[in-house]
Order: C-alpha cells, then sequence, then structure tokens
C-alpha cells in the first residue's frame, strides 16, 4: 500500500471528498457505487463492479444473485458439473 500524501477531515455528517486525481486515477464519476472494506486498522475503498465472484464476469445480462453474491450462469453451469 502507499501513501498518496492527500489528508482530509471528516465532516460532521462523516462523509470525507475524494480528491478529483483519485477520481481519475480510479475512474470513479457521480453516482458510482463503492465498496467499503476493512482490513486490521485499514478502511478499503473499492469501486464496485457488480460481477461473478469466481470469474469476474461483467457480463449483466449472464448475472444471477446466489446468496447474496453474483453468479454467472457459466459458472453456474460449471458448478452443476462437479462431483
Amino acid at each position: 500500500m502507499r501513501s498518496t500524501g492527500i489528508v482530509r477531515k471528516i465532516d460532521e455528517l462523516g462523509r470525507i471528498v475524494l480528491p478529483i486525481e483519485l477520481r481519475r486515477t480510479f475512474d470513479l464519476a457521480v453516482k458510482d457505487a463503492v465498496e467499503i472494506y476493512t482490513e486490521d486498522d485499514k478502511i478499503i475503498l473499492r469501486k464496485y463492479k457488480n460481477a461473478c465472484v469466481l470469474c469476474n464476469s461483467v457480463e449483466q445480462d449472464k448475472l444471477i444473485e446466489f446468496d447474496g453474491k453474483q453468479l454467472c450462469k457459466d459458472c453456474i453451469d460449471k458448478l452443476k458439473k462437479v462431483k
């Protein structure tokens, strides 16, 4: 992990502003969804990508939600063949 040298304060509603440089670098536009993770003492932000958890396919017409996770029809077919 590398430091950007950018420091922002949290406002009274708990918000921070992501600098335009970071939004451009990570292709974040207004209204894009961002996932929030934690790891030890870190907060990790990642652009949300609605994709198959097994193969990362982003073909929306092939994605099916199963138990809170996205799976594509191709991976479901492969799983059905596993014995």
